[in-house]
């Protein structure tokens, strides 16, 4: 379903970038399921970072109602593994991504050898197979030294790539520039590396400026919230370092992409792995919140005064403040209204979750969220938003939601 166009923009589309969360909607990258999840197994589910073994035939069917939900409103719908394969019809991207996925593997020599003639020798459909759904030790037709003698048969030489479902995490646009963000789990570390090969060498990308980057301290994207032009909240916990987002703010001050970047420690937790695992924007002046958290969730809100004698940025970091009060005066509004996960502290730690606050917004007052949230899903509806029910029982074992398993590419630039 990808299309190559003109570098920067999408055909009848605005260009590429976004500078809110909820500007109308009109391209966006996914990721279908496909083979790499058909590899977790209860032995290796945790490493890849999936609570469960999701049913695949059923996760996909649910993704296709997402992706059709999206197309209803008139939203491109890229997939990243087809704009994968279009790159790697270029020599010098399939020898990049050779290099990248063989040059940490610890394999010896008589394996690495065979890998890279077996990987160098495959279509780009297959190369992308290879690269996203892992080669298990039984499926080598050759190259038979004593690793893989010692190695069981089902031990992976390149491991597969599940939470490449959640698209959200390795790019993210920032106006007009694409962040490359640099992801802390190892499982998750070859999933920006290709995200970044689509980036630098595919058609439709190239000239495309960019931002951050894979070699840089940890910043995930489901951390990254664009609240308003010019403003950006960065949550700080088990997947964003201090360090990260520092590295962060100084790039977007620099190229002028915002005036206001708000630090957001959030707890090293797994149900709170990123900042829209606890809030997300549904419309300019709301968000729903996890409310069991929400009273101690705070902010730091940097700015900057310039360049200091080196040529760096000197930050000014503001002492914490009430996030929801920090967010509101960082974006010019009164008041940046709450919505409840849940009517209880019980239904909402079940609704959190289940990601009840992880939405996508297609617009402003209309979002995307899992049907199985009645309660938050009600209360949404409640406060004049319009929701877009999808399943999720299957696509949400990887612990993420409609926002997390979606990048968007494209939004209408809000106007302020």
């Amino acid at each position: 379903m990808s299309t190559t166009s003109t570098p920067g923009t999408g055909p009848d589309h605005a260009p590429h970038g976004a500078d809110s969360e909820v500007g109308r909607l009109r391209t966006v990258m996914l990721h279908r399921p496909g083979p790499e999840l058909k590899r977790l197994t209860p032995r290796n589910n945790d490493k890849l970072l999936f609570d469960g073994i999701p049913w695949v035939a059923r996760a996909q069917e649910e993704h296709d109602a997402f992706a059709e939900a999206l197309t209803a409103r008139d939203v491109e719908v890229l997939y990243l593994t087809d704009l994968l394969t279009e790159t790697l019809a270029d020599a010098d991207a399939r020898a990049a991504a050779i290099e990248e996925a063989l040059d940490e593997l610890d394999l010896g020599d008589t394996m690495a050898r065979y890998l890279h003639g077996m990987l160098g020798e495959a279509s780009p459909e297959e190369l992308t197979t290879i690269l996203t759904a892992g080669v298990r030790n039984d499926e080598v037709r050759g190259g038979f030294g004593l690793v893989t003698s010692l190695l069981a048969p089902d031990d992976f030489l390149i491991d597969p790539l599940p939470n490449l479902l959640f698209t959200r995490d390795s790019s993210v646009w920032v106006r007009d520039r694409v962040a490359i963000t640099s992801l802390a789990m190892p499982a998750r570390k070859r999933e920006t590396e290709l995200t970044e090969l689509i980036y630098t060498r595919h058609p439709r990308f190239v000239g495309s400026p960019r931002i951050h980057g894979s070699h840089y301290e940890h910043v995930e994207g489901g951390d990254v919230l664009l609240l308003a032009p010019g403003v950006i909240a960065v949550g700080v916990g088990e997947r964003t370092t201090p360090a990260g987002v520092e590295r962060l703010a100084r790039q977007v001050f620099e190229a002028d992409l915002a005036h206001t970047v708000l630090a957001v420690p959030i707890a090293q937790e797994r149900a709170t792995m990123h900042l829209d695992t606890i809030c997300t924007l549904v419309d300019v002046d709301k968000m729903v919140v996890y409310p069991n958290v929400a009273d101690s969730l705070v902010a730091h809100t940097v700015t900057h005064r310039g360049p200091e004698a080196d040529g760096h940025l000197l930050l000014d970091v503001a002492e914490p403040q009430p996030f929801l009060l920090a967010a509101a005066a960082a974006m010019g509004i009164d008041a940046l209204h709450q919505i409840d996960t849940g009517l209880d502290p019980v239904t909402a730690e079940r609704e959190q979750w289940d990601d009840g606050n992880n939405t996508l917004a297609l617009a402003p007052r209309v979002a995307v969220a899992y049907e199985r949230n009645d309660e938050t899903n009600d209360r949404l509806e409640a406060a004049g938003i319009e929701v877009v029910r999808i399943a999720g029982s299957e696509l949400g074992s990887g612990r993420g939601g409609p926002r997390c398993m979606s990048c968007p590419i494209s939004r209408e630039p809000l106007v302020v």
